[in-house]
């Protein structure tokens, strides 16, 4: 049975349909939202910023940031942030995790590298324009601004993705590729703050 979980547009007219959670399963679960329900926010939120609803909250002028990564938050509650980052290139992430939340991505414009952790190896993929992804709690993984993306855009083609996660962020801890082929921590910060310090 799909629930149904809060929507942009809801959030917008100020209407959330919230059912009632199963309480034999809410306790193990550090939320109630799946991938499929933070894809499809990431996507309405797509969706939302192509239509111009939060051109409020963009860069005045229409000037992206070259030098660091910007974000805005879409939509806040208690469980799920929606935020709309833009990406400059050069600037990654490092290799990190959420913590103990869920997160997806839908890619608005330009293209990201995304370099997973797959237990072994880092695996690098390629989004573009309109491509989505889903991180299940324990993801690690490095995001940047493709260098494609980078060489072909000028500072009013910026890249952007729409992010989701649910419980929203509070932690994110960092992490190195051992020499022996493992990872170890290197940190772990409190944020809220989407993929890490903006």
């Amino acid at each position: 049975m799909r629930s149904s979980v809060l929507s942009l547009s809801s959030a917008r007219d100020g209407l959330s349909a919230r059912p009632p959670v199963d309480r034999a399963v809410a306790p193990a679960l550090p939320t109630r939202l799946r991938p499929a329900d933070l894809l499809r926010l990431t996507d309405e939120g797509a969706e939302d910023v192509l239509a111009g609803r939060y051109d409020h909250l963009l860069p005045a002028g229409g000037v992206w940031p070259v030098e660091e990564r910007w974000a805005a938050r879409l939509l806040s509650d208690d469980e799920v942030d929606v935020w709309l980052i833009s990406w400059t290139p050069g600037k990654s992430t490092e290799l990190h995790d959420h913590a103990g939340s869920l997160g997806a991505l839908t890619v608005l414009s330009g293209a990201l590298s995304e370099f997973r952790w797959n237990g072994t190896e880092l695996r690098r993929r390629t989004l573009t324009a309109g491509d989505q992804a889903s991180f299940p709690i324990g993801w690690v993984h490095d995001v940047m601004r493709a260098p494609a993306a980078a060489e072909s855009a000028g500072p009013l083609d910026p890249t952007l993705s729409v992010h989701a996660y649910s419980p929203p962020l509070t932690a994110m801890s960092y992490y190195e590729v051992t020499g022996h082929g493992t990872l170890r921590r290197t940190r772990t910060v409190l944020t809220d703050q989407p993929e890490g310090d903006m």
